[in-house]
C-alpha cells in the first residue's frame, strides 16, 4: 500500500540527487558586509541590503522608539482597527519621496503585487467580460502570481521588447475590456533594466494601464528614487510597486500612484482587507530609512562605485557577467551542479554567495548572483575577487 506522502519523498529525493535541493543556511548575525552564517564569519554577497541600512543605528533607534510608543503590533487589519497614525505618516512620506499623489503601505513587496493587480483587471462575473495583462517574459514570481489571481488573460511579451509589446497590444487588446502592462524595473536575476520610457510610450499610445515593480530599483537608480525617476516618468505610471526590504533594509511594500488609483486599490486589495497591518517598528524604520537615503546620496554613489569595480574584476578573469546594468552581478556558470559546487567552495574560503539554478533561472543558465552593497570596503571587494579567482581556477572555470 502506498503512502499518500510518497510523492513528496520521491520529489525531494530527486531534487537532492540532481543537486536541485535547496539547503537553507542560517544567519547568526544581522545583514551587513560581513556576517556570521552557520557559525562561520563570511564576506556577504547574498543579501539585497544595497545601501547597508539593515543594521543601521539610526533606523534601529526609530524601530525601538516606535515599539515603546505604539507596541509590537497593530492588532488588526488596516480597514478595521489597524491603521495607526504611523501608517498614515509613512504613506505620506513615501508618496513625497516617490513624487506621486498617494501611497498605500502593505506587508511586503510580494503582497503589493498580489494586492494591486486583481483590483485593476480581471473578469466581470455578470457580463463575462475579461481584461488582459501584458507581462514581460521575465517578470518576478510575485507579478506572475498576482496576474494569475486576477483572472485576467495573461499575454507575455518578449523581454524588454517594446516592439513586441506593441504587436501584442494591437493583436489582443481589441478582444478585451481593458489592458494592463506590467514590467519589473530591474530584473533581479540578470540585473538588466526595463526600457521604461519606450514601454510607457507604447502603453500610452493604446490607453493601456501601466504598472512597474521597482523592488530592485529603489535606492539604486534615479539618485535613489528608483527607475521611474531614472527615466523622468514621475507621476506618469499608473501604479508603482516598491519594496522596503531591499535598499531600505526594513520590511514592507508600497503601492504608489495617483490618488484615485491608490484609493481604488485600498478599497479592494485583499492583503489590505484581510491581513494585519505592518508592525509599528517596521513602519517607523521604513520612514527613517527613506529619510536617510534622501539625506545621504553618497550611499548610492558608493554602491555604484563598488558594483562597477567588482564587475570589472570578474570580467577581467574572463567570466561572463551576463547582461547586467546594475549592482546585481551574475557570475554565469551554466550547469547547476557547477554553480552549487562553486558556491560551496566560496563559503569554505569565507565568501557567502549563493548559487541560483532552475527553476529560479532557465535551464543551463545557473549562476552565482553577487549582490554588491555600499557597506563593502575596497578591501572587501579585493578579498572577494581573490577568492572568486581561486575557486574559478580550482573548478576549471578559467
Amino acid at each position: 500500500m502506498t503512502d499518500k506522502l510518497d510523492f513528496m519523498r520521491e520529489e525531494l529525493e530527486a531534487a537532492q540527487a540532481e543537486k536541485r535541493y535547496i539547503n537553507i543556511r542560517t544567519m547568526d548575525s544581522p545583514a551587513d558586509a560581513w556576517m556570521v552564517v552557520d557559525g562561520k564569519k563570511v564576506l556577504n554577497f547574498c543579501t539585497n541590503n544595497y545601501l547597508g541600512l539593515a543594521n543601521h543605528s539610526e533606523i534601529k533607534a526609530a524601530a525601538k522608539k516606535a515599539v515603546e510608543e505604539w507596541g509590537v503590533g497593530p492588532g488588526a487589519v488596516r480597514t478595521i482597527a489597524g491603521t495607526q497614525r504611523l501608517h498614515v505618516e509613512c504613506e505620506r512620506r513615501l508618496a513625497e519621496f516617490k513624487r506621486v499623489e498617494a501611497a498605500l503601505l502593505v506587508q511586503s513587496g510580494f503582497c503589493a503585487n498580489q494586492a494591486a493587480i486583481p483590483p485593476l483587471v480581471g473578469r466581470d462575473k455578470e457580463s463575462g467580460a475579461q481584461d488582459c495583462i501584458f507581462s514581460d517574459r521575465l517578470n518576478h514570481a510575485s507579478i506572475i502570481d498576482g496576474a494569475r489571481l486576477s483572472g485576467a488573460k495573461i499575454i507575455v511579451f518578449e523581454h524588454r521588447d517594446p516592439a513586441d509589446l506593441e504587436a501584442k497590444i494591437k493583436e489582443h487588446l481589441p478582444n478585451f475590456r481593458r489592458g494592463l502592462m506590467i514590467t519589473d524595473g530591474v530584473f533581479s536575476m540578470d540585473g538588466d533594466i526595463a526600457p521604461l520610457d519606450k514601454l510607457y510610450e507604447v502603453a500610452a499610445k493604446y490607453d493601456v494601464l501601466t504598472m512597474v515593480d521597482d523592488a530592485h530599483g529603489e535606492g539604486v537608480l534615479g539618485q535613489g528614487r528608483g527607475i521611474v525617476a531614472h527615466f523622468g516618468l514621475e507621476g506618469k505610471f499608473d501604479v508603482e510597486i516598491g519594496t522596503l526590504s531591499k535598499a531600505f533594509g526594513v520590511m514592507g511594500g508600497v503601492i504608489a500612484g495617483k490618488s484615485v488609483v491608490v484609493d481604488y486599490i485600498r478599497q479592494k486589495a485583499r492583503p489590505n482587507l484581510f491581513s494585519s497591518a505592518l508592525t509599528p517598528a517596521d513602519t517607523a524604520a521604513c520612514m527613517a530609512a527613506v529619510d536617510h537615503v534622501e539625506a545621504h546620496p553618497e550611499l548610492v554613489e558608493k554602491l555604484w562605485e563598488n558594483a562597477e569595480y567588482f564587475k570589472a574584476g570578474i570580467q577581467k578573469l574572463g567570466i561572463d557577467t551576463g547582461r547586467t546594468e546594475t549592482p546585481i552581478v551574475p557570475v554565469m556558470l551554466g550547469e547547476v551542479k557547477l554553480a552549487k559546487e562553486f558556491s560551496a567552495r566560496l563559503f569554505e574560503y569565507g565568501v557567502f554567495a549563493m548559487a541560483l539554478g532552475f527553476p529560479t533561472v532557465p535551464q543551463g543558465q545557473a549562476r552565482i548572483r553577487v549582490m554588491n552593497t555600499a557597506a563593502h570596503t575596497r578591501d572587501d571587494l579585493d578579498k572577494g575577487l581573490e577568492i572568486f579567482e581561486k575557486v574559478a581556477r580550482e573548478l576549471g572555470v578559467i
